[in-house]
């Protein structure tokens, strides 16, 4: 039973489409959109329509970009040999932000993941393979999330890049910084204790 007009319907299912978004959340976001000025509501749909349309992948990294290339593979101050393996163009900003990484990136645009019925085929694997058969990449760091698909995406990148003799990394797990011990999950402890080093 609709208890909205079509309009409002339609509005409320294509928010609720959206991931994570729930019915009564896309509800109450297709109100607000409804209660805006009309320039206001013109301006969330152009700039919808502009992202859409003007946005691309990287021919190289595969990240979002507005240009052929993206403005980290274009630089020279970046490491060319060092690539950071991630899911998605999001974690290409989390990790840009602690300022530390200076080498380049792969964004996979997702994960393998059987249940959802995602393949090695539907993600940017291929494109990675080619990059390091250029010959200029020494090391692959995969930072896919640590979970069972983030993990399995990365074991079975790294058996298709022992081939060609690049050294294959893992993101370091640990306690997360201001926490405690005691609150701590076993997994996480455990891989904690693997990762220790000096100090």
């Amino acid at each position: 039973m609709q208890y909205f007009p079509a309009p409002v319907e339609n509005l409320i299912d294509h928010f609720a489409r959206l991931p994570g978004i729930g019915r009564k959340t896309a509800q109450r976001l297709a109100f607000h959109i409804l209660s805006l000025p009309d320039d206001e509501a013109a301006a969330f749909a152009s700039a919808l329509l502009q992202a859409k349309s003007e946005i691309k992948f990287c021919k190289c990294c595969q990240n979002l970009t507005t240009e052929e290339i993206c403005p980290i593979c274009a630089s020279n101050t970046r490491d060319s040999s060092v690539i950071c393996v991630v899911s998605d163009p999001k974690d290409v900003a989390a990790i840009e932000r602690t300022a530390e990484f200076k080498g380049k990136y792969h964004v996979l645009h997702g994960v393998i993941s059987p249940m959802s019925h995602v393949s090695p085929d539907d993600i940017r694997i291929k494109e990675l393979l080619a990059r390091v058969n250029s010959g200029e990449v020494k090391e692959v760091i995969m930072a896919t999330n640590p979970d069972t698909e983030g993990e399995a995406t990365a074991m079975y990148i790294s058996r298709l890049l022992r081939p060609f003799g690049v050294r294959v990394t893992r993101l370091a797990y640990g306690i997360p910084i201001g926490s405690h011990l005691e609150f701590t999950d076993e997994i996480t402890l455990s891989r904690a204790l693997e990762g220790r080093r000096d100090i």
